[in-house]
């Protein structure tokens, strides 16, 4: 077991995704900051809540249902591709891409290893 395969790295990895849903769905000051930076339109914002929380599910669902655990994984890498790019589009300040860098690195990893198998 490694800690990209363990099902406490998806527990954690889920938390965070439902904290950020909640962050998105208030909306937190910094968070809306960022999205008038990238220029994410308003009329797109509602859906981020929906889909962080989508997320958090299926990471948080590995131990019972690892292959969705996975297919959530590969769509945050596609997410997160598509944020670094928004940022990279945008010029942003690098400090700001990174986040996105990271997870991006983070999810791709889990999908090609995929989560422990029981």
């Amino acid at each position: 077991m490694s800690t990209l395969t363990s099902p406490k790295t998806y527990a954690a990895l889920a938390a965070l995704q439902a904290g950020d849903a909640v962050a998105c769905a208030i909306p937190l000051a910094p968070i809306t900051t960022a999205l008038d930076t990238v220029g994410l339109p308003e009329s797109v914002r509602p859906v981020l809540p929906v889909v962080k929380a989508a997320s958090a599910v299926g990471l948080a669902s590995v131990t019972r249902f690892p292959a969705l655990a996975r297919l959530t994984t590969a769509l945050l890498t596609l997410y997160f591709v598509l944020a670094l790019g928004a940022h990279i589009r945008v010029r942003d300040k690098v400090g700001n891409a990174v986040p996105s860098a990271v997870f991006l690195a983070l999810f791709a990893a889990m999908t090609a290893k995929g989560p422990d198998a029981d």
